[in-house]
């Protein structure tokens, strides 16, 4: 029986490098997990809820928490890089599905990515300077771009340097939340207020929706499975301690916000976080806060382009996609073929979309992946493998299948815009499947004429 080392398939110029432990790993997964989403979208959840805007975060962490048990058992059984798309292949094997998948888990992490650029232009850049939003969306994305080119150890130093910095600005926010409410400040009252115009309950799931965004990031990390040591063990462990250290601080964070803030001040802010630090009871300068939370929404993108990269390797090297883009450079050894495919669509969603949309359209397509990988976990317990692994226990990916398609469906309140840019998106995945059967159906005809 192979070993999980031996599972990986060695990709032209030699294959990735297993350099990232349980530690690095933990780190990744908490650095991805805690950015862009907490420090712009806090706002955006009040808005659809209330005052108890914490509610939301509780319920999209629950959420979260089922689907990475699907995500712990399967990259157990299957350390590749191919994630989700890997999963549903072995489940269904269709190929069109298996694409479709792969392309849409792509698309979410190039939609979050893009929108943490836009983002980057916002209201905390506006501490120290104006510019305009897109030109500074289209340098950031380019300098992500040289990171992922440096190397994949190389990346997640800067990761672990910069998640140090964004976790302390949350920390940070808690502090001064804390030390505002010993003085007497703050309304504890909005913690409980349900003000949503479709009532409680479409409130707190149109809330879910939107914080889902926040907790997102989990699953990149199951795309460098190829890059971990012992992953069948490694995994689960991070992957669960990191859920629960983001859940704790979302929920001190969203509490602490809305205690503090009223709740027309934070819907109505795209720095919402630093509307808290200005009324907490500790004298913070805006600007020193505003670069932390820079560097939170500058980690987001990184991870999230970093991941985006590793799924169009994964498919190459699944034959999915043409093999020349599993293509690994000589001494880096990252997939730079890749890494510019990727960018390119970065840079023209960054041109056309704003932060809020591709904020949305990224949740709508990860939820649309999380139902079919917690089908996939049910349906691949007839297949066995030659190692031990995590096993989830069989309700949770199974509840966590439905709660993803009523999070995706119009009941939350997401404007139809969003599924139109979703769809416009899957569509253009349908039309790369065509061409790419046609290259092959072509290529294929040429061998066999030359014979």
């Amino acid at each position: 029986m192979a070993t999980i080392a031996e599972q990986s398939e060695a990709a032209p110029g030699g294959g990735l490098k297993r350099v990232m432990g349980r530690r690095m790993l933990l780190l990744f997964i908490v650095g991805d997990i805690l950015g862009a989403g907490i420090y712009t979208l806090t706002g955006k959840v009040a808005g659809e809820v209330g005052g108890a805007i914490w509610l939301p975060f509780l319920v999209a962490f629950v959420l979260a928490f089922l689907t990475a048990t699907a995500y712990a058992e399967l990259v157990g059984k299957y350390p590749k890089a191919a994630g989700a798309a890997l999963y549903v292949n072995r489940a269904f094997g269709r190929p069109f599905v298996t694409f479709m998948v792969a392309f849409t888990v792509m698309a979410s992490g190039i939609t979050s990515a893009s929108a943490a650029a836009r983002g980057f232009g916002g209201d905390y850049l506006a501490e120290f300077v104006t510019l305009p939003v897109v030109l500074v969306a289209v340098g950031f994305v380019l300098l992500l771009a040289a990171v992922n080119l440096l190397g994949t150890k190389e990346s997640v130093r800067v990761n672990l340097v910069l998640t140090l910095i964004e976790v302390s600005g949350l920390l940070l926010v808690i502090v001064v939340g804390v030390a505002a409410l010993l003085q007497g400040d703050g309304d504890t009252a909005r913690a409980t207020d349900f003000s949503a115009e479709g009532g409680a309950v479409l409130g707190v799931l149109g809330g879910a929706a939107l914080a889902f965004y926040a907790l997102i990031g989990f699953e990149d990390s199951v795309n460098m499975a190829e890059e971990v040591e012992e992953p069948q063990s490694t995994f689960p462990r991070a992957l669960f301690l990191g859920l629960a250290i983001t859940g704790v601080v979302y929920l001190a964070v969203a509490l602490v916000a809305t205690l503090l803030v009223p709740t027309d001040e934070l819907a109505g802010s795209t720095g919402p976080l630093l509307e808290v630090v200005r009324a907490g009871g500790i004298d913070v300068p805006a600007k020193a806060f505003a670069a932390i939370a820079l560097v939170a929404v500058t980690n987001t993108a990184l991870l999230n382009m970093l991941m985006a990269s590793r799924v169009v390797y994964g498919m190459a090297n699944e034959g999915i996609v043409p093999r020349a883009l599993a293509t690994v450079h000589s001494t880096r050894h990252t997939p730079w073929l890749a890494i510019s495919a990727t960018t390119a669509v970065a840079l023209v969603l960054v041109a056309t979309g704003d932060l809020a949309g591709l904020a949305d359209t990224t949740v709508l397509l990860l939820l649309l992946v999380f139902a079919a990988v917690n089908v996939s976990v049910l349906v691949l317990r007839r297949e066995t493998v030659g190692h031990r692994h995590f096993r989830a226990p069989t309700w949770a990916p199974a509840v966590g299948a439905v709660a993803s398609l009523v999070l995706a469906s119009p009941v939350t309140g997401r404007d139809a815009d969003v599924y139109v840019r979703a769809g416009v998106l899957l569509a253009a995945g349908v039309v790369l499947w065509l061409v790419n059967r046609l290259a092959v159906r072509r290529a294929d005809s040429g061998v066999l004429s030359g014979s």
